[in-house]
């Protein structure tokens, strides 16, 4: 009985290296089939709606005009014994290029990462990709929640009780299963409940490590922090969201690097889904700009 098992279970990892096998070679064909179906059914909008270009128009703008804004920003500390001249508000403006195609379609790549659902229309030319992109927009929402809740319980706790083994895996790993499958307006809700299990999770580390519990007023500060992330415009999060954005711009310049010592520190402990998605986010770029 054995030895027939043994040989079906051989011929089904045949089978599967052949399937993959095929898929593989035809990975090319296939890509290049799904960039003309794609063109095709765009064209097929374009003939049909006199302004199917509006949303993408828009959303160059407003590229346009952060890029220009941020290249004709006049340096913080002028050299000193220039002339008066040299940084009136004339020079300034006289100094300032037009923005390279490249540049703005790079910041437009970015903006999707933060895009307000339900406040706008997704650019046009992006429809048949909105899926994906709005995917790669979830997973960096969560990535941020979490890496941003274990910053501040290792910033409460310290580097003995954050040292010990397991200890950020389990944070991270009880974060993750209490976000899955949410959308940004119930993480609030949400880092209750992860605030709860971080200090449950606290409590029973120093126990096994032989330290003293934690005061009252302690737990009470590291849950309201915690629970504090929810806010957009907490301290901690903006950090985690402008390194994550550096990073995975990484991904959508053509020639971009992409490798691991461009890691930004900090986010250690979510490096590999955050080059996951890096990886992804710059799939779907690429596939756009064909």
């Amino acid at each position: 009985v054995s030895l027939p098992r043994e040989i079906f279970r051989v011929l089904g990892l045949m089978k599967m290296d052949m399937l993959n096998f095929t898929i593989q070679s035809l990975r090319t064909h296939l890509q290049d089939h799904t960039i003309q179906y794609e063109r095709k059914k765009f064209q097929e909008i374009l003939d049909k709606l006199p302004s199917s270009l509006d949303c993408t128009r828009e959303w160059l703008r407003k590229a346009a005009a952060e890029v220009s804004a941020s290249s004709s920003q006049p340096p913080p500390h002028p050299a000193v014994g220039g002339s008066p001249a040299a940084h009136s508000p004339g020079a300034v403006s006289s100094s300032t290029t037009v923005p390279s195609l490249m540049s703005v379609l790079n910041r437009g790549y970015m903006n999707l990462l933060c895009w307000e659902p339900g406040q706008k229309e997704y650019p046009e030319t992006l429809f048949m990709d909105q899926a994906r992109l709005q995917d790669v927009q979830a997973q960096v929402n969560q990535l941020t929640i979490i890496a941003a809740v274990l910053l501040v319980t290792s910033g409460m706790c310290g580097s003995t009780l954050c040292g010990s083994p397991g200890f950020v895996a389990r944070l991270k790993q009880v974060t993750k299963v209490l976000l899955e499958g949410l959308s940004c307006t119930r993480y609030e809700e949400a880092l209750e409940d992860i605030s709860d299990q971080v200090l449950q999770e606290v409590s029973r580390t120093l126990s096994q490590m032989g330290y003293a519990a934690f005061a009252t007023d302690k737990c009470a500060s590291l849950k309201g922090q915690i629970k504090s992330v929810a806010d957009k415009g907490n301290a901690v999060r903006h950090v985690v969201e402008q390194r994550i954005r550096s990073f995975l711009s990484l991904f959508v310049s053509p020639d971009g690097q992409n490798s691991q010592k461009d890691f930004p520190k900090g986010l250690d402990p979510i490096q590999e889904e955050l080059l996951e998605v890096g990886r992804k986010f710059g799939s779907v770029i690429h596939h756009n700009r064909q």
